[in-house]
């Protein structure tokens, strides 16, 4: 063999075993594909949300205006315990001034005969242990006269609730007898409800 001969069979060899080398050190297609796909993703910022608690006796007081048939209520909330002492462990004094007045009147009588308040207790998370039902049934019969310029005042005292507590949510039930003529001994039954949502101070 003649030495141009050999130089190009060594030239055509070594070619051969640099390229090999080359695509021994390169990654198979599929493990590229591989390790795009196991690659970790970035978290994205999320934002926590912000719960703000209503409190309706926030000024001290609220009025809030209610109907039951014919009969139309005004009613005052209040408390003589700054909002900032209504803590969990407290004993709370919600105050209630409530005056009717009728549509079409006639000179019927209105009577407030049973009031209920219902205490839901939550915290951020939902709903606590409830204390036991409030209650003011009439000790005259027929019950209360709320006609104006007659009103109704009470107050009831919301017991401690648990430590947690963010705000309560009063469910309050007026049970009312309309008389239906003037002279008359027979009554109409109608109810009025209402919600009071008040916060509790935290420490």
């Amino acid at each position: 063999m003649d030495r141009f001969l050999l130089r190009r069979t060594v030239g055509v060899a070594l070619a051969a075993v640099i390229a090999l080398t080359l695509s021994a050190c390169s990654a198979a297609p599929w493990e590229e594909a591989n390790a795009e796909s196991t690659a970790t993703a970035t978290p994205r910022p999320t934002s926590t949300a912000i719960t703000t608690v209503v409190n309706e006796l926030a000024t001290g007081s609220t009025k809030h205006t209610l109907a039951a048939g014919s009969i139309g209520l005004s009613v005052d909330y209040y408390s003589t315990l700054s909002m900032d002492k209504w803590t969990a462990d407290a004993d709370k004094p919600l105050s209630i001034s409530m005056i009717s007045t009728l549509v079409n009147d006639e000179g019927q009588a209105v009577y407030l005969s049973n009031m209920t308040v219902l205490v839901a207790v939550y915290d951020s998370e939902g709903k606590l242990q409830s204390p036991p039902e409030l209650a003011d049934r009439a000790i005259v019969t027929p019950g209360y006269l709320v006609k104006t310029p007659y009103s109704y005042s009470q107050t009831f005292m919301l017991p401690a609730v648990d430590e947690n507590a963010t705000y309560v949510q009063l469910s309050l039930t007026y049970e009312l007898l309309l008389q239906t003529t003037p002279t008359s001994t027979q009554y109409a039954k109608q109810t009025a409800s209402d919600t009071l949502t008040i916060a509790i101070a935290q420490p």
